[in-house]
């Protein structure tokens, strides 16, 4: 699981639907995620931290999750099928009962903002909808492993293995 952060909204400038962008810890890499505008409006009141007069779905969520004796421990966007995205929100309570409930994204991200709880996303789902944020970085990463690759020698291996115990090379 690797851990990201809100970074904002955006708007596709296609078709005028919100995204919500996800960054690593790194800022390495960015996923964005298409949801719909009462989900992004949510997301950017408590990002802007606006104030409502009355709870809006998603303070009523966590005013119910609070009430039933939990809390909203972490987020997991954990799957994508057809670019149709996955999460699970883990609930736990002090006796130490932890509850999964299956979620859309945006609204796991809603509530995990305002339970300033973390958000995880896989690393299967990262790999598939992800995009770089730093290409200079990772191209030093690609010229190193590939000189790396291009250093190794037959030797190499023979004497890692000797050192692993390995008879049988």
């Amino acid at each position: 699981m690797i851990q990201m952060r809100v970074m904002g909204i955006a708007i596709d400038t296609r078709t005028g639907n919100p995204i919500v962008v996800l960054n690593d810890m790194d800022n390495r890499k960015a996923l964005p995620i298409w949801i719909g505008s009462a989900e992004a409006s949510s997301i950017i009141r408590k990002i802007e931290n606006i104030k409502v007069m009355r709870p809006m779905t998603h303070d009523l969520t966590i005013n119910f999750i609070k009430a039933a004796g939990y809390d909203i421990e972490k987020i997991e966007i954990n799957d994508v099928d057809n670019e149709t995205y996955f999460s699970t929100v883990y609930l736990s309570n002090r006796e130490g009962k932890v509850l999964e409930v299956d979620a859309r994204p945006s609204d796991a991200i809603a509530l995990a903002l305002r339970a300033e709880a973390p958000i995880y996303v896989t690393e299967n789902v990262l790999m598939d909808g992800s995009v770089t944020c730093d290409a200079q970085k990772d191209e030093e990463e690609a010229q190193e492993f590939r000189n790396f690759v291009q250093s190794i020698k037959p030797s190499d291996f023979e004497r890692l293995m000797k050192e692993n115990g390995d008879s049988d090379s």
